[in-house]
């Protein structure tokens, strides 16, 4: 394991590690972050799920309703009208599928967030290898393959954020910057959460939310009281 810096070991042997309610790990936030910068606040859940087996795959989008405090540069694939419907929206890149094909294996990647039109998707399937890695290919299931594009844009560009379990059943996720106020980084919170529970799948059983913890980008995390996480969000008794 990595050895941590002075600042991080000095935060962290002050902790109380028990866990802690929502609101009083959101305001003490600003307590354990030190770094220099407008920290990113994260969320880790460690889910009841087995996601080597496809029924018990977690995956999903929210729309944050204060945004991630960050604007992703946005690549629309479509023709014709649609390709319009993607610039009016808010699309920092437009391309037809031939055009991106061409632009992306040839090496660029100059976006944050990708989103196509069905139409489309014969060209662009052959980027799976480049943009897959990069969490960026295109899906229907988290609606970034979609005939109302414009509509996948906007969402996108008002704080729209995308999870999904990893190898280790951990699905982590963004709700905000450290500057925001308790109050919008609760709302995010709350809307996180709601989209986590509503992600559960039926083949899950027993405790679907074993763990969650907060923290910022540099800073020790902090475990929430899943007792808590009954009162602010949908969490389920096991």
């Amino acid at each position: 394991m990595a050895r941590r810096g002075k600042k991080y070991r000095a935060v962290a042997e002050k902790l109380d590690r028990a866990p802690v309610e929502v609101s009083e790990a959101l305001q003490k936030l600003n307590e354990i972050a030190w770094a220099g910068f407008d920290e990113t606040v994260e969320v880790a859940f460690l889910l009841g799920v087995d996601p080597r087996h496809a029924d018990q795959m977690v995956r999903g989008t929210v729309v944050l309703p204060h945004g991630t405090g960050k604007t992703k540069r946005v690549l629309a694939i479509a023709g014709g009208e649609k390709l319009k419907e993607a610039e009016e929206a808010g699309a920092d890149i437009v391309m037809s599928g031939k055009e991106a094909v061409e632009k992306i294996q040839g090496g660029f990647l100059d976006f944050e967030a990708v989103v196509a039109t069905p139409d489309t998707m014969r060209d662009i399937g052959r980027l799976g290898k480049v943009l897959g890695p990069r969490g960026l290919m295109p899906n229907p299931k988290v609606g970034t393959v979609t005939p109302n594009i414009g509509d996948a844009v906007r969402e996108i560009k008002a704080g729209r954020v995308e999870f999904r379990v990893n190898k280790t059943s951990i699905v982590h996720g963004v709700i905000g910057k450290k500057s925001f106020s308790q109050e919008k980084l609760l709302d995010n919170f709350r809307a996180f959460l709601t989209a986590i529970q509503r992600a559960k799948p039926a083949a899950a059983k027993g405790r679907y939310i074993r763990t969650c913890h907060i923290g910022t980008t540099m800073s020790p995390s902090l475990e929430l009281d899943l007792a808590d996480l009954e009162k602010v969000g949908a969490v389920e008794r096991a």
